[in-house]
């Protein structure tokens, strides 16, 4: 059996599964809302996982590998959590140590970008490649790289981090950059871009279906914005096809570095990927190089919702 623990900023996930037949197969799972002292909060861990194992009539003995994934930034090879910013005052927190202390096994940390990359190459989208990139693309935008069969993480383990990348000089905000790959494609980008175009439209005295005034432009979510477009809302539409064009570009940057052989875009691309392939589509044709760009498949995400959960598992399974 493998235990693994899936780290966020508002709610943590404690889980029991097994390889089978090829898949990654969840047992059990139990969620708890994140909050309070960093140690309180592993310790409420910790405890909800012997719980789970005491459920299931399962002890440590039978546990074969841990697994944490969690948002970075982090290290594996030093086994510390540092300082998140979904994750306020876990700093230097030597996770991996404390957990083989509580459990007396091996302990597989990475951050969710990296362990979302493995679990979409081992069981997802990725199966059968050497080379893919996946991208989180939901509330950030970081990347996880399989290049040559195995993970790279760069000399400091900051290999991905491709959310902070500028696309232009002026535009949202995202990872602390204005006009950042970040800034134009994460929900909290996509949100942001509605703002900023949505604002223009009640100055003018045109409310959208989405917005009627200016005391609902702060309810926007990449999701809301999502509905409209689907429904046929002109704006909505607009909006999802610039954060789309600024995808294919951060992709074609990839493509031409990286030549990879499927890209693998997680959450917000499986959800809307009919508003955004066209835009993205011509950009890529356009901006990246036909030798790599003809090799390259560009695909959703195949473990859905469960990617956190399953990217866990994965990781307890390399120990």
């Amino acid at each position: 059996m493998l235990l693994g623990f899936d780290i966020g900023g508002t709610k943590c996930a404690i889980i029991l599964g097994n390889e089978e037949n090829g898949s990654m197969h969840i047992k059990a799972k139990e969620v708890i809302p994140t909050g309070g002292p960093a140690y309180e909060m592993i310790d409420k861990l910790f405890f909800a996982a012997e719980n789970l194992l005491q459920q299931h009539a399962l002890t440590t003995g039978d546990i074969a590998g841990i697994g944490i994934s969690c948002g970075g930034p982090l290290s594996r090879r030093l086994g510390l959590i540092l300082s998140p910013p979904n994750l306020p005052g876990w700093d230097n927190i030597p996770m991996v140590q404390l957990t083989e202390k509580r459990f007396g096994k091996k302990v597989m940390m990475q951050n969710d970008a990296n362990a979302g990359a493995v679990a979409e190459w081992k069981y997802g989208a990725g199966r059968n490649c050497n080379n893919i990139i996946f991208l989180t693309f939901g509330t950030g935008m970081g990347a996880g790289l399989i290049l040559d069969g195995r993970l790279y993480e760069g000399s400091s383990e900051l290999a991905g981090e491709v959310g902070h990348i500028r696309l232009a000089d002026i535009g949202p905000v995202g990872f602390g950059k204005a006009g950042s790959f970040e800034g134009f494609c994460s929900g909290g980008g996509i949100a942001q871009i509605a703002q900023m175009k949505v604002r223009q439209k009640l100055q003018m005295g045109e409310p959208v279906s989405f917005c009627k005034s200016f005391d609902q432009l702060c309810g926007i979510t990449a999701k809301t914005v999502a509905a409209a477009a689907f429904a046929g809302d002109e704006v909505a539409i607009d909006i999802y096809n610039t954060c789309a064009a600024y995808l294919g570009k951060g992709l074609s940057l990839l493509i031409d570095i990286l030549n990879p052989e499927r890209i693998v875009l997680g959450s917000i691309y499986g959800r809307a990927k009919p508003l955004l392939d066209p835009a993205m589509t011509k950009v890529i044709a356009e901006e990246a190089l036909a030798g790599s760009r003809s090799v390259c498949e560009i695909v959703p995400a195949a473990l859905g919702e469960s990617i956190g959960d399953i990217a866990a598992l994965t990781l307890a399974g390399m120990c």
